[in-house]
């Protein structure tokens, strides 16, 4: 039972200049960080679509999929502010299995984490590039972050890491909003201990240095599902499930209040075909009830080319090697409706 240093990775600033962010796309992206922010405050009446797929696995097929959402963003754009998910580390609930771009960049390799760094950077900036988008990545690793923080515009923290005390003080010093989801035992409480958390100012030990952090007032809730001690899935997105997230938000009187509804994993039962009525029937409820639509600013949804998902070995082109996700000729559909249908 040992480590075996396999390389040494460089430091962040190093990484910065081996794949450096243009200035232009630079501002490009701090323009997108405002309007985040601005629908999460209530100050822009825009809907919030994180969507993409389960994990990024290939650079060309995620910017084709992405430069078709750019397609429909220029069709919608007054209604949805569209964020594509770059997912680019998978967590896996037994350790085996794809663990994404930032260990394997080609998933029928060996792991190679300097690779993996700058490929996801590649990815990323050429999105921006090639579409103006802003980009969404999960924080999986909070010591990875600092090599592309520079490039994202929305991160999330997992439902199994939303307890973990290190994300949670990362997350406030992070400068776009940071969606915490609530954990798999489907506890509300532990959510908002988070968004607490990241809300404040901490002092703590972050890459060799002691920080102090100013507080992250876009912190907030990612409605996932649960699992119950049977290990059955259980949605919270029903409008009971609203009504009452809504409550408790409103009375802690954190600055921003906004939950975002994952449509997927528990909340799906694992099936992602069920995804588009999921979000009819919460556009429904954010309808009926003034509260549940003032608070409930969007959906995080997996979509790639292809449906369902594959084998590594498998190389059907833009099909995920992760969780299954809906097709595109179903997300295109999905986006339209949308589009017609969410009220403010």
């Amino acid at each position: 039972m040992s480590f075996t240093n396999i390389r040494k990775i460089p430091t962040p600033e190093e990484i910065l200049e081996m794949e450096p962010f243009p200035a232009d796309l630079k501002a490009i992206k701090e323009k997108n960080d405002a309007e985040i922010k601005d629908i999460l405050s209530g100050k822009v009446n825009k809907l919030l679509v994180i969507i993409g797929p389960c994990s990024a696995d290939n650079e060309n097929s995620v910017c084709d999929y992405i430069s078709r959402l750019k397609k429909i963003n220029d069709k919608v754009k007054d209604k949805l502010f569209i964020v594509p998910r770059i997912y680019t580390g998978k967590p896996r609930t037994t350790g085996e299995g794809y663990k994404g771009m930032l260990h394997q960049p080609d998933p029928e390799k060996t792991p190679n984490m300097l690779e993996g760094i700058l490929s996801i950077r590649r990815m990323d900036i050429r999105a921006i590039k090639e579409t103006g988008f802003p980009i969404a990545d999960e924080m999986l690793y909070p010591t990875n972050l600092p090599y592309v923080e520079d490039l994202l515009s929305y991160i999330a923290v997992g439902a199994r890491s939303v307890e973990n005390q290190l994300h949670r003080l990362a997350s406030s010093g992070i400068n776009v909003p940071v969606g915490m989801k609530n954990p798999t035992s489907g506890d509300l409480t532990v959510m908002f201990n988070s968004i607490q958390a990241a809300n404040a100012k901490h002092n703590f030990f972050y890459h060799a240095h002691e920080v102090l952090t100013s507080g992250n007032p876009f912190a907030h809730a990612i409605l996932r599902g649960s699992v119950n001690k049977h290990g059955d899935n259980v949605p919270n997105y029903h409008y009971e499930d609203l009504s009452r997230a809504t409550e408790m938000y409103n009375k802690k009187g954190f600055p921003n209040p906004a939950i975002i509804i994952d449509t997927n994993h528990s909340n799906s039962k694992k099936r992602y075909f069920e995804q588009p009525r999921i979000v009819k029937e919460v556009l429904f409820s954010r309808k009926y009830n003034p509260k549940i639509s003032a608070i409930v600013k969007g959906f995080m949804i997996e979509s790639y080319i292809e449906p369902g998902n594959q084998k590594v070995d498998e190389n059907i082109y833009g099909k995920s090697i992760t969780d299954p996700c809906l097709g595109w000729s179903e997300t295109e559909e999905l986006l339209f409706y949308m589009a017609e249908n969410v009220t403010f």
